[in-house]
Parts: structure tokens; C-alpha cells; sequence
């Protein structure tokens, strides 16, 4: 890469077909050239012809991608960046990033090898050589790109993602090689033990949080490493930089954690039954975080995850019907197979009802009417209300360590206001925020989740502008007492009564067949929440990941 004379290339014979895609040697810029063929003056006339007629649509053929594919990765493997950004649909995000690639990364001697195309998307592996002053190192990863039309003139393009360039990179973010500025830090768990991604899988992206936040504190040196240097959008999604490569190793700083290595073993083990699958373990008198498991380890869904909760939001709400006095678990109380709020018609799970049954009944059965039905007798922000005052959730100011997102419950009217009494509408949590509500339901207090101790930089954690009356802790205790013993979650839960509460949920997704499926729960002085994305309902699925974990805890 660099500047470097370009070579004049000679094709005597026809290239051969390698990989899926046709391909040839060429000789040029010091380095093993894989270039593509694209299709030559041939290619050159007809795309000139085409100009003139109407403007294609449809996705690309295969023709198509092969030739465009070729066109970018040649280019940018032989250092010619405006030549493989013109080949983008985004020239000008596409030209800042590959020149990045190679003056601010510093990377050399790419060399870019394609895989066989499947429909539009072609992946590519990637080996190139790091360099920083007398330092090199080695860097092999594998990526891929997506051929589209561009709408204006229906030209086959490469779609331009940052991702393109590596799968751990977002929109606006940027590779770099040099001192890391934050110098490494060596985490250990809660009773001294170290914890990596390699033991831990889980926890890259969290180990990559607690480098960035404490990294400067904790008396590390910085070394040199290549990273991904995160941009405006990754930042608010609270996304961490994130080291690639390590030219030389700096002294890490030390840093410990809550995490349990037995529990955090074995939520680990337990979210790699399920393909996208989230889990958190909290002590609830404390609101230490014992463990946290991603079974997608480019995301931690488990802090930051903003999903719809499903019906674990009904925890919340009966806390809100409980203490404004408008129902008990005892009394009678129907749940009517439909209910019309606001010109919506809202349906219960498999079209049930109970109709004579107890409020405590609806609850256990996740019986979805018999919340929504309390619509009318409430304002648009009680809910609101009653998460942000009781549960501090949705304040933007939990202090965790690491990167969070504290659940969001906006104040909605008509039949969203209703939707979110069921948690969907525009209710957002993740399994830290179910999990500390459990927590919350089992001490009666809310106590902020956290990773690191505050004592160790004098943090400030969130508080709860109040605490839920003795009567309605009571009474919360019983109805999730009832779901584990006799309800929905009763088989996840089976045997391990009796100071015990659950509550499932299954939330819809937009363009998604299967439900997500949450569950929450406590066991005495333990309290967790999962989530299977697409699994359906949380009973047969976050349900015996959790359970599982609890009874691990006593």
C-alpha cells in the first residue's frame, strides 16, 4: 500500500475460475496481488449502452456482483482508493475510511481473497500486516460486502457500511494503530480471580467497558495496539472502543468486579443452549451484578439491549394498580378474550379469558386484558410514574461500571398508553433492568445494579425518589409467589419454593414469527432475567436459564 508505481497489466490467456469467482494473478505494488476480472472494455461498452435505456431494477444479477465485487476489492487491495470508493454507493464515506486504512491503521500488503457469492453478498477474508515504527504484527479476519442499485440509475454498486472494511466496525467509526492512550486493565471477579474473553466469552464487551472507564485509574501503561475508535453514533449507543491487535503489550492497571466466577461459568453455559440469548444475575440487597451472558458476543444485549419486555412489565404495572388501590390479588376480576381501547382491539395469548377468576389468576396466566381493561381509570404517565419513583428505571443515570441503558417507559396515551401496561408499545428494557425490577420486588427497595464497587472511584449510584409500601411488596410477592407455583412459569421454576417469586413474558416483534421470550425472577437473596430473542414464550425458554442459575445460587 502507499505510494507505489502501478504496474501495466498484460491479460494473454483467459482467467481461471478460483473460489467461485473468476480471478488472476497480477504482478504489481511489491505485494501477492489476488485482482479480479471485471469484465474488461466488453463491460466497459455495455454499461455506456445501458445509460441510454430505462433504468434497471431488481436485484443485481450474478454477472453483476461478480463484476462489482471484483471492481472494489481490486482496487482497494492495490491501494487505489478512489478508483474502490467509486465502485460504492457512498463514495465519500468510502474514501475517508480506506484511506484511513492504511495511513491511520497502518495497514500494508493486503491481500484480499473472495468467497463464493451467495445472491448479492459476497464475503472476502482479509490478511494484512500492522506496522507501527520498528512493530508489526500480523492481522487476518474475515468480511463481506452486498451488491445493491442505486435508485437513481439502477447502477450496481457495493451498499458502503463501515463493516465492509471490518465486522467490528459501525457507521462513523475509524480504525487507528498507536499508543492506546487507555492503558489495559487486568479484571478480576469477586474473589480474586482474573477474568478474560477467553475464559469468559461473554465478557469482551464488558472487559472493552471497564478498560474505557477505568483503564486511566487504575495505574496501567499504555502499549500499541491497532482499535476501533468508536465515532458519534457508536458513542450513543454507548458502544466502547475496541482493541483489534496488540503490538506490544502495556502494564495493565487492576480492576475487580462483583462477578461470581461460578455463576458467571455457568450463565455462560447456559445462554449457549439458545442462539441469541441474554442473561443477568443480581444480589437484590446489595444490587451487586453476579453475572452477565451474551450468547452474541458483539453486543452486550444484557446491559444495553433496548427491547420491548412483553408481559415481565406487568410486575411494574400491577405494583402501580396495587398501590393507587385499584385491585388486589384476591378479587375478582375478569379477563375478556378481546378488549377495544382507543380503536384498537387487543387479544389475549391464544384468544383465552378468564372470566371469572381472580385478579392473582390473570396475573399467573399472563392474562393480557385484565391490565389493559384498568386503561380508562389511569393517566397517560402513571406508568411512567410509577417506574421512574419506584423502580429507577428510565432517569438515564444508572452508574454501573460499564455501559448500561436503564430502560425506557415513555408517557403514552390512548392505546399505546395501553399497550405498555403489557410491556410493548414504546416500553424498551433489557434483562439488567427485569432483573433489578425482580430484585426491587424481593427487598422492597430499589438498589442501582453495579459491576465495580463505587467505593473504588466515588461514584454516585441512582436512587428511587421512594419505596413501595410493606402492603404492596406483600402483594407483589404473592401474585409472582403464585406464577412460580402454579402459573406460567411453574415448570421453570418447579422445586425451588417456597421465598420465591417468577414472572414470563413474550413480546412481539415486528417481522419476527416467534416472540421474544423474557422471564424474571427471584430466589431469596438472588434475583435474575433472561431473554431468548425469537425463542417464543419465555416459560420454555428464558425460563429454565434462569431457574437454573438460581437454584445454582441456593
Amino acid at each position: 500500500m502507499g505510494k507505489r508505481r502501478r504496474v501495466a497489466e498484460r491479460r494473454n490467456t483467459r482467467p481461471a475460475l478460483i473460489g467461485g469467482m473468476i480471478a488472476m494473478g497480477v504482478v504489481g505494488a511489491g505485494f501477492g496481488v489476488y485482482a479480479l476480472y471485471d469484465g474488461g472494455a466488453a463491460a466497459d461498452a455495455a454499461s455506456a449502452t445501458a445509460a441510454h435505456k430505462a433504468v434497471r431494477t431488481g436485484p443485481p444479477s450474478a454477472s453483476e456482483v461478480r463484476t462489482v465485487a471484483t471492481r472494489f476489492l481490486t482496487a482497494w487491495q492495490q491501494g487505489r482508493v478512489t478508483e474502490a470508493a467509486a465502485a460504492t454507493d457512498d463514495p465519500s464515506a468510502a474514501t475517508a475510511l480506506l484511506t484511513g486504512y492504511t495511513k491511520d491503521a497502518r495497514l500494508k500488503d493486503v491481500t484480499l481473497t473472495p468467497g463464493k457469492a451467495t445472491g448479492a453478498k459476497v464475503p472476502f477474508s482479509v490478511k494484512a500486516t500492522v506496522s507501527y515504527q520498528s512493530l508489526t504484527k500480523p492481522l487476518a479476519y474475515d468480511s463481506s460486502l452486498t451488491v445493491v442499485r442505486r435508485k437513481s440509475d439502477g447502477k450496481p454498486l457495493v451498499g458502503w457500511h463501515a463493516q465492509v472494511v471490518h465486522p467490528d466496525l459501525k457507521d462513523g467509526d475509524t480504525l487507528v494503530t498507536g499508543e492506546s492512550g487507555t492503558p489495559p486493565i487486568k479484571a478480576l471477579d469477586r474473589d480474586g480471580g482474573e477474568l478474560t474473553a477467553a475464559k469468559y466469552p461473554s465478557l469482551g464487551t464488558v472487559l472493552d467497558g471497564l478498560r474505557e472507564k477505568y483503564g486511566k485509574k487504575a495505574g496501567g501503561k499504555a502499549g500499541v495496539e491497532l482499535r476501533v475508535v468508536r465515532g458519534k453514533e457508536s458513542k450513543t449507543a454507548k458502544l466502547s472502543d475496541k482493541t483489534l491487535a496488540e503490538l506490544s503489550k502495556g502494564t495493565p492497571g487492576t480492576v475487580k468486579t462483583t462477578l461470581n466466577p461460578t455463576l458467571q461459568a455457568a450463565a455462560e453455559q447456559q445462554i449457549g443452549k439458545q442462539q441469541r440469548a441474554s442473561v443477568v444475575v443480581l444480589r437484590p440487597s446489595t444490587g451487586e451484578i453476579l453475572a452477565v451472558a451474551n450468547s452474541g458476543h458483539g453486543f452486550n444485549t444484557a446491559f444495553q439491549g433496548s427491547l420491548a419486555p412483553g408481559s415481565t412489565m406487568k410486575i411494574v404495572t400491577s405494583t402501580m394498580l396495587f398501590e393507587k388501590g385499584l385491585i388486589t390479588p384476591d378479587a375478582q376480576h375478569p379477563c375478556p378474550k378481546t378488549y377495544k381501547l382507543a380503536g384498537w382491539t387487543f387479544h389475549n395469548d391464544a384468544d383465552s379469558e378468564i372470566k371469572k377468576g381472580t385478579f392473582e389468576q390473570s396475573f399467573g396466566a399472563s392474562c393480557n386484558n385484565a391490565f389493559i381493561n384498568f386503561a380508562p381509570k389511569l393517566s397517560d404517565g402513571d406508568l411512567t410514574k410509577e417506574a421512574q419513583q419506584v423502580y429507577g428505571l428510565g432517569m438515564d443515570n444508572w452508574s454501573t461500571g460499564v455501559p448500561s441503558f436503564d430502560g425506557s417507559v415513555p408517557v403514552q396515551s390512548g392505546a399505546q398508553m395501553g399497550a405498555s401496561l403489557i410491556g410493548q408499545g414504546g416500553v424498551r428494557m433489557n434483562p439488567l433492568n427485569m432483573a433489578s425490577v425482580a430484585a426491587t420486588v424481593w427487598s422492597g427497595t430499589f438498589h442501582q445494579p453495579y459491576l465495580v464497587s463505587p467505593e473504588v472511584d466515588g461514584r454516585t449510584l441512582a436512587k428511587a425518589s421512594r419505596t413501595m409500601s410493606s402492603k404492596t411488596q406483600d402483594e407483589l410477592k404473592e401474585v409472582m409467589r403464585y406464577t412460580a407455583a402454579y402459573g406460567t412459569a411453574a415448570k421453570a421454576m418447579a422445586g425451588l419454593g417456597p421465598d420465591y417469586g417468577a414472572k414470563t413474558g413474550s413480546a412481539e416483534v415486528d417481522g419476527q414469527k416467534k416472540p421474544n421470550g423474557w422471564f424474571t425472577a427471584y430466589k431469596g437473596d438472588l434475583a435474575a432475567a433472561g431473554v431468548v430473542q425469537a425463542g417464543g414464550h419465555g416459560g420454555d425458554t428464558a425460563g429454565p436459564i434462569v431457574a437454573t442459575l438460581l437454584k445454582m445460587g441456593g
